[in-house]
C-alpha cells in the first residue's frame, strides 16, 4: 500500500521503513514546518480512519496522543507515519477496550489512499502488512514503556459544558451551538503535539473559553473568574497558551490544503 507521499517496505527485523521520501513543501520550508505538515496529515488520517471504523471519540483520541508519544521518542524519519498511525488505531481500540479488527484497518486504510478501489487480497502484500502494523505496535509498547493508558479532556469538558449550561439562560444556550463548537475544537486539539503539551484541564477549559467567547456568551460575574471556579490552578496565561497552539494548528491547516 503506498501512502500520499512514500512507499514503505518490510524490513526483516523490524517494522515497515521509510525507503521513499515524503511529499516536500519546498527546499526553503525548514525541517520542523514540514514535520508538523506531516504529522497534522497523519493524525487527519487517524481521525477520518476512526470515523469509518465507527470509533468512539475518546479511543481516537487515545490514537492520536500513542502517534504523537512515539514521535516525541523517536524522528519521524526512522519509520513511516502512516504505518505507525495504523498501529497506533489498532493499539487504541485494544486499550480503549473497542478492538478493532487488523483487516478492517487495512482495508480502510487502503481505501484512504486508493479511492474507489477494492479491498486488499489475502495474498502476500496483505499479510507482509499486517505482519508490519502488528511489529509497529510492539515497538510503539517498548518506545512508551507500555505507558498507554492516557487521561484525555472529554470528562471535564462535559462536566463543564453541563455546569455552564446551568448558569446560561436556557433560550441564550439554545440559540448558540457552544457545546458542539467545544467538542469540534477538542477534537481539533488532537492534530498537533499540543494535545500532550497541556493538561486535560486546562484544554478543556479553553476550548470551552473560546467558544464561549466566539458566540458572546457572558456566564454571571463572581468572585472568581468561572474558568477559576471549574480548575483552581488554571490560569489566564495557561488558557491563552491553548488557545494560540490550537489557532496555530489552524493555520497549518490551511498551508496544508
Amino acid at each position: 500500500m503506498e501512502g500520499p507521499s512514500s512507499r514503505v517496505s518490510v524490513a526483516r527485523d523490524g517494522p515497515l521503513r521509510l525507503t521513499g521520501r515524503r511529499d516536500s513543501g519546498g527546499e526553503a520550508e525548514s525541517d520542523s514546518a514540514q514535520d508538523m505538515k506531516t504529522h497534522f496529515r497523519v493524525c487527519r488520517f487517524i481521525m477520518e480512519t476512526g470515523v469509518k471504523l465507527g470509533m468512539r471519540s475518546v479511543p481516537v483520541a487515545t490514537a492520536c496522543v500513542l502517534y504523537h508519544r512515539f514521535f516525541e521518542r523517536v524522528s519521524i524519519r526512522a519509520y513511516e507515519p502512516y504505518l505507525v498511525a495504523m498501529s497506533c488505531v489498532y493499539l487504541a481500540g485494544k486499550v480503549e477496550e473497542q478492538h478493532i479488527r487488523t483487516r478492517d484497518i487495512i482495508n480502510v486504510s487502503h481505501r484512504y489512499f486508493n479511492s474507489g478501489s477494492a479491498p486488499l487480497e489475502c495474498d502476500k502484500e496483505f499479510w507482509d502488512l499486517r505482519d508490519s502494523v502488528v511489529q509497529c505496535e510492539l515497538l510503539i509498547l517498548r518506545q512508551l514503556n507500555f505507558h498507554v493508558s492516557f487521561e484525555h479532556p472529554h470528562k471535564y469538558l462535559l462536566h463543564y459544558l453541563l455546569s455552564v449550561k446551568s448558569l446560561v439562560n436556557r433560550h441564550a444556550w439554545s440559540r448558540t451551538p457552544v457545546a458542539e463548537t467545544s467538542w469540534a475544537l477538542l477534537r481539533d486539539c488532537y492534530h498537533g503535539a499540543m494535545c500532550i503539551r497541556h493538561t486535560p484541564q486546562h484544554i478543556a477549559i479553553a476550548t470551552l473559553y473560546l467558544a464561549l467567547n466566539s458566540y458572546g456568551v457572558e456566564l454571571p460575574v463572581g468572585e472568581k473568574e468561572w474558568w477559576q471556579v471549574f480548575c483552581e490552578d488554571v490560569t489566564k496565561p495557561d488558557i491563552d497558551a491553548v488557545i494560540s497552539d490550537l489557532l496555530q494548528l489552524y493555520d497549518m491547516e490551511a498551508k496544508c490544503i
